[in-house]
């Protein structure tokens, strides 16, 4: 039998062959061109071939199924007739699958993403394994583009266009038992029965599924072009498709053209061969090797942690224990009475049903989170996580004691969001022990987390807790321990402009919208009634000792007044006991919208500038993505370096400066940006 680099072949005694992808010198497999082309000559063959009456498609590596494409291929593309035929020539590949007159199934454990889901589409059935970790999607849109393999028509013609577009759109995934109940999955197993059932259905032949005869009429021209208005409608309410063209695209497709017959195909691959050239594509395709760079942050580490300890029951605190749970550590608790862990418990019971879905995996959840007023978890933690009130003495105190406490080995920790390390660490007999891992509310939702280093802080120490944050599944950002760190050292900056700018008239809806239309999830002033305006004076304080910023008048009364915001009911902004912002009349506002979003990101911008002047991370990247994975900035548009790049750095600083002019702010000079 011929040899491949990437595809292993296998017949068994029952006529099955066993079509195992294992890509060369990987961890995972991912689809480029030499893969595609291997498998097309294993096509070639088994058309040819007699000797087997089924094909079983499954993973050779440790994890999962297949990831997608080689998203480091995109950037090779010359043109867009390279890009096109690439995709053109992945869906002939895959009808060669869809052609073969003898059963087809893929086995997929674990993940089955973008490509990986599009072979899966071509296979006639699809096995999958039942657990937690089998997720299936097309995330194409995450990259800005849309599936070019074929997605976009076969999963509707599977499961019919409303299911299929509600996957394709958002680009989020399914576990494989909703993958079963959509009817994306033959069938959905215990692992131990994978292969088995995969066997039965190479030999069974059992007839594939059927569209509904409800699906097949919203297929028909009227339909498609009553249901994509609605759809259209339905996406604009969350992007814009001057930001995010390619889901709008998957729409016009299939509005125009269908799923049946070869236009469709050819029209998919079209489109998406523009959309690889797009702005748009080509800063999400950065953002996506962003992530996988702080992923990659102490991968080499063999530190293995079991067992955290938080000090800490907060908010704040609370959360970070339960993820850690939820992550499969053994977490132990810690605050003065049982009365302010209770609540910890309770919402920690309400996340892991949200994300575990099976009473059993809950329940073992919830034996994973011990209360532990006693603190006796110390001695035996591997990470000791701090989460009281922001307060130094406090802080200094605390450590002090663990330090005596806790194993040598053990990582010491502290949440703070604005006390300098190396001011905690000063009354430790072993200052280089303390690290901050800094965790963004709300934890369960936000990805990022800074990893902050003193002065003191031992390199190991700084691995340690990188490799930790990875083993909870968060992305980890190195940042010098300096006031405000990166994220809240740029952000609170934007929102005092925001609060000053309300100060001179302009309505806080009107702000709010300006920078949603720029790309922000949202708006600044909504932003501070969400983080709290108690926090957002503390944190503004603290900083203003460094910097000599102002804090504005309207923020200190507010919060003395007790309008703290969403969590107490009124702010800027009023809301219901639900927390739901109450709508108030729009208010007219007759000057463009971008002379808003331009003093407020230029703002930001002057920020980030000065954080890579005075290296609190280590370069323009790293800054780019504290900001996107750490306060939502516009992913399409790159983060706050690569945008001032994209646009041209002095003309940015130009319009910075006249700003400054108009308003009698001192003039900065030029280096300080280009720097």
């Amino acid at each position: 039998m011929k040899q491949y680099n990437h595809w292993r072949l296998e017949g068994d005694t029952d006529q099955v062959l066993w079509l195992a992808f294992d890509r060369q010198n990987a961890s995972v497999n991912t689809i480029n061109r030499e893969v595609m082309e291997e498998l097309s000559d294993v096509m070639d063959m088994l058309a040819n071939s007699t000797d087997y009456k089924g094909v079983v498609i499954v993973s050779a590596k440790k994890h999962g199924f297949i990831a997608g494409a080689d998203i480091s291929q995109f950037g090779k593309f010359k043109n867009i007739e390279e890009g096109v035929d690439l995709l053109r020539q992945g869906q002939l590949i895959f009808d060669k699958i869809e052609n073969l007159k003898i059963p087809t199934v893929a086995l997929i454990d674990g993940f089955c993403l973008g490509g990986g889901l599009e072979l899966a589409l071509a296979c006639r059935y699809r096995v999958v394994e039942e657990g937690a970790k089998t997720r299936l999607g097309l995330p194409e849109v995450k990259l800005g583009i849309h599936p070019g393999w074929g997605g976009t028509v076969r999963l509707p013609r599977l499961i019919g266009a409303p299911q299929a577009f509600n996957m394709i759109l958002s680009g989020h995934t399914v576990s494989g038992k909703a993958a079963a109940k959509l009817g994306l999955a033959d069938a959905a197993v215990p692992k131990r029965h994978l292969i088995s059932a995969a066997k039965c259905y190479a030999l069974q032949s059992a007839k594939p599924r059927q569209l509904s005869k409800l699906n097949q009429v919203i297929n028909n021209k009227i339909a498609r072009t009553v249901l994509a208005a609605y759809l259209r409608k339905k996406l604009r309410a969350k992007a814009s498709p001057e930001h995010y063209p390619a889901p709008f695209q998957v729409i016009d497709n299939w509005e125009q053209w269908g799923i049946y017959g070869n236009t469709p195909m050819e029209k998919e691959a079209k489109t998406c061969g523009k959309l690889f050239f797009s702005e748009t594509s080509e800063n999400l395709v950065r953002v996506f090797f962003l992530q996988e760079r702080l992923k990659g942050l102490a991968k080499e580490s063999r530190f293995a942690p079991q067992h955290v300890h938080v000090i800490g029951a907060g908010t704040m605190g609370g959360d970070i224990a339960a993820w850690c749970a939820l992550q499969g550590m053994r977490v132990t608790l810690q605050d003065r009475e049982a009365k302010f862990i209770a609540p910890a418990i309770k919402r920690a019971y309400v996340l892991f049903k949200e994300k575990l879905k099976e009473p059993y995996l809950v329940q073992k959840a919830m034996d994973r989170l011990l209360p532990d007023i006693a603190g006796l978890g110390i001695s035996r933690a591997d990470v000791i996580i701090e989460a009281i009130y922001e307060n130094l003495p406090a802080k200094q105190a605390l450590f002090k004691s663990l330090e005596s406490q806790a194993k040598p080995q053990a990582i010491l920790a502290t949440n703070t969001s604005s006390i300098l390390l190396d001011d905690i660490n000063s009354v430790m007999r072993m200052p280089e022990r303390l690290v901050g891992i800094h965790f963004f509310n709300p934890v369960a939702k936000m990805l990022l987390v800074e990893v902050v280093q003193g002065d003191r802080t031992d390199a190991n120490v700084i691995e340690k807790a990188l490799a930790f944050a990875r083993k909870i599944d968060r992305l980890p950002l190195p940042v010098k321990s300096s006031p405000g760190f990166l994220v809240n050292r740029v952000l609170m900056p934007y929102l005092l402009q925001s609060v000053e700018m309300l100060e001179e008239g302009i309505p806080a809806v009107t702000l709010d919208k300006a920078m949603t239309d720029f790309g922000m999830p949202m708006g600044p002033v909504a932003l501070a009634d969400t983080v709290g305006l108690d926090v957002c004076l503390s944190v503004a304080t603290y900083l203003g000792k460094y910097f000599d910023t102002a804090v504005p008048a309207r923020l200190t009364a507010l919060v003395e007044q007790g309008k703290l915001g969403r969590k107490t009911g009124e702010g800027f902004y009023k809301y219901t006991k639900a927390g739901k912002q109450i709508k108030s009349k729009a208010e007219a506002y007759e000057k463009p919208l971008t002379d808003i979003s331009d003093r407020l990101v230029l703002r930001m911008l002057d920020e980030s500038f000065a954080c890579l002047r005075e290296g609190v991370v280590a370069d323009a990247d790293l800054l780019d993505a504290g900001m996107i994975f750490g306060t939502g900035f516009a992913p399409f548009r790159g983060g706050p370096i690569r945008y001032a790049r994209t646009k041209g750095i002095r003309e940015l600083f130009e319009l910075f400066v006249r700003l400054q002019q108009a308003r009698g702010e001192k003039i900065k000079q030029i280096t300080e940006w280009e720097a």
